[in-house]
């Protein structure tokens, strides 16, 4: 059990939920309905599979990085207590569980599957040659609303893509305040990164700047799907909780950063689903 709690600890399993409510709010908006247990299951359980192989990617692929990192030297999958033979077998069972989840939902979602398989296994590389590494893993959650939605309907609408770029630009505002913490690190092993290429300063600008989009989008979806007062009420919440975000690390304290990354960031998704599913069933 300890072997197990390790793994769940390197793979921040409980960040799932940064995700997780965007793909139900995918799955019940085209219905206005509960779309059955069975939907619910296999969405659930290709996300939990989607992310757990992602990040025990990242680990394995970043593991020389993470071993100089004075912030990340003490991770499981560094010092050996998780050996990277494990992690391996962690990821491929992960994948196959992600094909068979896409494989029982419909096949559209089968196709695609791959198409997300290539997205969250290859964003891991981009912060090796391009700062805009925290879009592309802003575009890999992305998928989330896009899956859901697919999942129920069999079908690609335009309806959820203004959700996915609010998802796209949320995560990349938030990767990017992350960043902070490594800028230093970064800079001297030849990663790339908003704060490394435009300083700390014009790195939270953009971050700002991301958020706001994020709420933007937020309204053209809400707008686009026919959605009322509580649902605005919900937005003007995530509205105010990235604020208070920013608010944490405007004195440039990046003590506070973890904070507002994990803590805020967490109850995002699973308020802004709370508020549209009080929407659509009031």
């Amino acid at each position: 059990m300890k072997k197990v709690k390790s793994f769940l600890e390197l793979i921040k399993f409980e960040h799932t939920a940064f995700a997780l409510p965007f793909a139900y709010l995918g799955m019940i908006l085209p219905l206005r309905a509960w779309p059955g247990f069975g939907k619910f299951f296999w969405v659930t359980l290709a996300m939990v599979a989607a992310r757990t192989a992602a990040m025990t990617l990242n680990r394995l692929i970043d593991l020389k990085i993470d071993a100089l990192n004075p912030r990340t030297k003490a991770r499981p999958s560094v010092t050996g207590e998780i050996p990277a033979a494990v992690s391996w077998a962690a990821v491929a069972a992960s994948v196959l569980i992600f094909f068979l989840s896409a494989f029982m939902l419909n096949r559209l979602c089968f196709q695609l599957s791959f198409l997300a398989l290539f997205l969250f296994s290859g964003y891991h590389f981009v912060k090796r040659f391009s700062f805009l590494s925290h879009f592309a893993l802003g575009l890999v959650l992305a998928i989330a609303p896009m899956g859901g939605w697919i999942a129920v309907t069999g079908a690609f609408s335009w309806m959820p893509v203004p959700l996915a770029f609010a998802v796209l630009f949320w995560v990349a505002g938030f990767d990017i305040l992350y960043s902070l913490l490594d800028v230093d690190f970064d800079r001297a092993h030849g990663l790339h990164s908003v704060p490394v290429r435009f300083g700390a300063t014009h790195a939270v600008r953009v971050a700002r700047v991301c958020h706001a989009l994020t709420v933007f989008f937020l309204i053209v979806f809400g707008w686009v799907a026919g959605l009322g007062i509580i649902y605005v009420a919900g937005t003007l919440l995530v509205a105010g909780l990235l604020a208070f975000e920013h608010w944490l690390v405007k004195d440039g304290d990046l003590s506070r950063i973890p904070t507002a990354f994990f803590n805020v960031n967490g109850w995002i998704g699973i308020l802004l689903f709370v508020f549209t599913f009080m929407e659509m069933f009031r």
